[in-house]
């Protein structure tokens, strides 16, 4: 297990504070499904969802992310349990169960509620993982995420992203009259491109812990939780940002406050960029956005 040391930096003063043990793994499950937005940015749909009498099985948990699509969330209780193979059992049955999926999320968010299938996701929770996990879904097809976790006294507690495998994206049927985010980057013009790659070589760099998931209508960036949505326009690219708006001293002529505007992806800050030079204004932005993600 990687060694992390957390400290406590009051007045100055360093003071580390100490590891602390889970008496229950079940306890861990209650505590992400309790904070399941603020740590991971799901929205949290049923516990210990069963899959019915043929089936056999229940699903720690069940979500489904900012981004509009599926999560399953299992948990390893003990270290000799196979989580993986387990959460890929419960992944193929949600793919051939779409419908129950989708009558779920109606039922908790309303009749308006939109499932995004090209992105399901399988989320792995565990105190440690072995060399042989991170292997495993190397080789497999699947956007799968391994996540580390640990506790530490006076009621902290660490997550670290360990492994993530991006797989296919799960085409989907086509809608007349709609562009989706690869027709907009196709058709855009060289400008454009080269802007995008300028943009998307700066948001790698802020951290090797940074996911792209390219879905139907823009691109997020996300470490646990997304930082920035892109979409393309002729012309332009907009960027969305989680930013503090009311702690910003004034908003460029480049951004506008978009919390009561509707817009695909997450974020409250809009950035819309055209050149270089305001791609240059926006990375000051962008960086304050992955910052607290």
């Amino acid at each position: 297990m990687t060694d992390i040391r957390l400290f406590d930096l009051e007045r100055e003063k360093a003071s580390e504070i100490k590891k602390k043990s889970v008496d229950l793994e079940r306890q861990i499950q209650k505590l992400v499904e309790k904070n399941l937005e603020e740590f991971f940015g799901i929205r949290f749909l049923d516990s210990e969802y069963s899959t019915g009498k043929k089936h056999k099985g229940r699903i720690d948990t069940l979500g489904i992310d900012e981004n509009n699509s599926p999560v399953i969330i299992e948990y390893k209780r003990q270290k000799n349990e196979n989580i993986i193979n387990q959460g890929l059992f419960y992944y193929d049955w949600l793919m051939d169960h779409k419908g129950d999926f989708e009558i779920l999320v109606r039922d908790r968010f309303g009749n308006d509620s939109v499932v995004d299938w090209s992105s399901p996701r399988l989320l792995c929770i565990a105190e440690d993982f072995t060399k042989y996990d991170g292997h495993a879904v190397e080789q497999m097809n699947r956007n799968i995420e391994l996540i580390r976790y640990q506790l530490y006294e006076g009621g902290h507690i660490l997550f670290e992203l360990v492994n993530a495998i991006e797989g296919e994206t799960q085409e989907a049927s086509p809608e007349k009259n709609y562009k989706y985010f690869k027709d907009y980057h196709k058709e855009a013009s060289t400008k454009i491109k080269e802007i995008f790659q300028e943009m998307e070589d700066y948001i790698f760099s802020l951290g090797d812990d940074i996911q792209k998931k390219e879905l139907k209508f823009y691109c997020a960036y996300k470490r646990l939780r997304n930082f920035a949505c892109v979409e393309i326009r002729k012309g332009k690219i907009l960027i969305y940002l989680k930013v503090d708006i009311d702690s910003l001293k004034h908003i460029p002529d480049i951004g506008r406050d978009v919390s009561n505007i509707g817009h695909y992806g997450t974020g409250n800050f809009e950035l819309e960029i055209r050149d270089l030079e305001q791609l240059e204004e926006a990375k000051h932005y962008i960086e304050k956005s992955y910052n607290v993600s």
